[in-house]
Order: C-alpha cells, then structure tokens, then sequence
C-alpha cells in the first residue's frame, strides 16, 4: 500500500489529489483544490505551505508527485509558479517524504498515452482510471494526474528491475 499526494501548484489555485496504489491498482483516496486569496504572493505561499502540511498531517501519504514548471505566458508567471511549487514541496520534504516531479507532458502521456492531451482529455481518463462518478475539476484532476503517472512509474520500475535481475540469473 502507497498513498501518493499529487500537486498541480498554481499562485492563484493549487490542485490536490490523493491515491492508494495497493498491488498495481490505484483507488482514489480525495483531492480538491486550494482556491488562494487575491493577498499579496507571500501570503499565497503561506496558504499552500499550510494547507499542503495540513493534507500530509490527515493522509499520511509516503510519496509526492508534483508537476515541474513550464514556460508560464511570462516570466513573471513562471516565477509565481515555482514559487507556488517550492510552497509545496516544502511542505512535503519538512515531513521527511521524497517528492518526485514529472513534467505536463510526462503526466498527460502516463494518463492519456499522449504528452499533448488536453484538459478534457486529462480529466476523463482520470474519472475511468480511478473510478469516479464525475470528472473532477481541472486542477484536481492535474493533481490526480500527477499521482497516477508517479503510481505507474514506480511500477515500471519495479517491473524493470525484476527484468533485469531474471535476465542476469539467465546469463550465468
């Protein structure tokens, strides 16, 4: 059993989704997203530092996905965004859990099958791979999206270093 918390940070809404990956499946534990007030930035940080150690303190969960940054409309707005993601991420490492980060196009090709899927897109797959009666909202689903593709890395891993240990016993 793992639980995954996945972020998809924003400076204006931050989206979270929460997983239990048992034995190759994956259920869905909650999500939302945390809707930040018009304050100035730091104030936002502190909204998703507390908010993001405040899901860690009630889930539990053992590992973090959280989306990188892209090349925002601006600079400035991929400033505000990696500020947002380092809120985030300090949240999750001040309880000593490992954070891993995939990119847009990582995500939505782990999720979907292809790396140029759009929101739609993103949203259903997530509503059939977890089960849902609805498709969640955007950011949710980001973030929902997010730990799925760390679930399905993980398992590709694992999947990977058995290979390789079966084939190495073969060669002997």
């Amino acid at each position: 059993m793992s639980l995954i918390l996945g972020i998809d940070p924003g400076s204006r809404k931050t989206g979270f989704g929460i997983i239990n990956h048992v034995a190759g499946r994956n259920e869905y534990v909650t999500s939302g997203i945390i809707r930040l007030p018009e304050d100035e930035l730091p104030e936002r940080l502190r909204i998703i530092y507390e908010s993001v150690s405040e899901l860690v303190e009630q889930y539990s969960p053992q590992e973090a996905a959280v989306e990188q940054v892209f090349m925002a409309k601006s600079a400035g707005s991929a400033l505000k965004l990696g500020h947002a993601r380092g809120a985030a991420i300090v949240a999750c490492v001040a309880s000593n859990m490992p954070v891993a980060e995939y990119s847009a196009r990582q995500i939505k090709q782990s999720v979907v099958g292809s790396g140029a899927a759009d929101k739609e897109q993103v949203q259903h797959m997530v509503k059939v791979l977890l089960k849902l009666p609805a498709a969640p909202a955007e950011d949710a689903a980001d973030a929902l999206a997010a730990a799925l593709c760390h679930a399905h890395t993980q398992q590709s891993l694992i999947h990977m270093a058995g290979a390789t240990a079966v084939r190495r016993r073969r060669l002997r």
